[in-house]
């Protein structure tokens, strides 16, 4: 334990504002157009219904291993060991590439320096969070969300004043005009909004820390559901209203990618420095990545040996609850994967977000079915006497799994997304054939369905 309420709201209000929205906009922006407004609503309300369904058997049953565990109660001990080693999948992927931006981005001040060393100090700072304390932890990703949450609200202030005082450089490109006068509101058709899809729900990746850290609050009962709570409000604020100033001021086929929308704000303003200072907001939402995604990850397989679904060895935790030798295990395959990523040509980076994505919203769909079957396992009285209930039983669900789905079809639809869904089904296959091959699927206790235990 160590996490206070304040830590949990913060993790919870940082986990989805990282580089997914400060570059990865823009991409979605072009596939969309102002349609893309749309694409962030239905992406929020999938991940809202998913939040209530982690939310209600965390708060139930706050336990280390967080939805691994909760899949495992009600889907069985093969469905619990995929979705843990595939979340920790997801969380090594972004941190790879957060960790290789990190080095990038500081080269903007040094660009002599080697990006190795950047890579090591990263390292050096997060490890140290994660190893020392779970409250470090908390504060230092209390503070890196201050830096993100502070740049967005600067980002929207900036925005309405040009709007309101038809300030800036070009005030007559900018109006409410500019969602529909360039080919309407779907300018690319529903094909493009669908196609926006998938780097929509890569910048909400990592969201689903909150059932983890969870686990790690004081208050479980208190902090999870006010965490939970803020979803709906921190997706309207900083990424629909955040999207929709960016498309007031420009026309959206000016949002090219070749620079953050946020640094063409900052640039409109006449803030020569807007670069510089845009540097300094990625470069923190890199680290607050790299920094929650190693914490979770560590936490989910920790509560997975403890049950026996990874090495014995990872179980072990020092007295302030640190899993030590975890931790430094994906420290150590961190480095390594650093140093293969500079070693193979940059196409690696290409299918980064969408495997990422297949991981995040794989994880997603084990939460929310999982959820559906731990209901099966309850009585009415149980059922009300809950503490944290998802609303809208049990259609806000099923929208969020048909959702789902319908995402995976996407990837399998477009060619642009077959390496990332092939690296993704390769996993689950090579992860299936290991959890047989080591006698997993034989120990007592592990494959009983057992809702009742929640």
């Amino acid at each position: 334990m160590g996490l206070k309420a304040r830590h949990i709201h913060f993790i919870a209000l940082g986990s989805a504002i990282g580089t997914g929205l400060f570059y990865g906009s823009a991409g979605a922006i072009q596939a969309a157009g102002p349609s893309v407004l749309l694409v962030y609503l239905l992406g929020g309300a999938v991940v809202y219904f998913m939040l209530r369904a982690l939310g209600e058997m965390a708060v139930r049953h706050p336990v280390s291993g967080s939805f691994a565990e909760y899949t495992r109660e009600h889907l069985g001990g093969w469905a619990g060991y995929i979705t843990g080693w595939m979340y920790a999948f997801e969380m090594i992927i972004v941190c790879l590439a957060d960790l290789t931006a990190i080095a990038i981005y500081m080269g903007f001040w040094f660009p002599d320096t080697p990006q190795w060393v950047w890579v090591a100090v990263t390292l050096l700072v997060v490890g140290a969070a994660n190893l020392v304390s779970v409250r470090w932890f908390g504060e230092l990703e209390f503070a890196f969300t201050i830096v993100k949450v502070a740049a967005v609200i600067a980002m929207i202030v900036g925005g309405a004043a040009i709007l309101a005082f038809n300030l800036g450089s070009d005030p007559q490109a900018a109006g409410v005009d500019n969602l529909w006068s360039d080919g309407g509101f779907f300018p690319n058709g529903a094909g493009g909004m669908i196609s926006a899809f998938i780097l929509v729900l890569f910048a909400f990746g990592g969201t689903e820390i909150i059932g983890v850290a969870g686990a790690e609050a004081e208050e479980p009962k208190k902090a999870v559901p006010k965490a939970v709570n803020t979803v709906p409000m921190r997706i309207l604020l900083f990424y629909v209203l955040s999207i929709l100033v960016i498309l007031l001021l420009n026309p959206w086929r000016s949002i090219t990618g070749e620079e953050s929308p946020f640094v063409q704000i900052f640039s409109t303003l006449g803030v020569n420095w807007a670069a510089a200072l845009l540097n300094v907001v990625v470069i923190t939402a890199a680290l607050s990545a790299i920094n929650s995604d190693l914490f979770g990850a560590g936490r989910v397989i920790t509560g997975m040996a403890r049950q026996h679904l990874a090495p014995q060895q990872m179980q072990k935790t020092t007295a302030k609850g640190v899993p030590v030798f975890t931790t430094v295990a994906l420290l150590v395959v961190l480095v390594v994967g650093v140093v293969l990523n500079w070693l193979l040509p940059e196409e690696v980076f290409t299918v980064v977000a969408a495997l990422a994505t297949f991981a995040t919203i794989y994880v997603w769909l084990m939460i929310l079915v999982a959820h559906v079957a731990s209901r099966r396992h309850l009585s009415a009285e149980e059922v009300e006497a809950l503490d944290f209930p998802v609303p809208l039983w049990p259609w806000g669900q099923y929208f969020a799994i048909a959702f789902i789905i319908f995402t995976f079809g996407i990837m399998l639809w477009e060619p642009e997304y077959w390496t990332a869904l092939a690296v993704g089904v390769g996993f689950l296959v090579l992860m299936t054939v290991l959890y047989y091959a080591t006698g997993r699927h034989r120990i007592p206790g592990i494959n009983d369905i057992d809702g009742a235990r929640l």
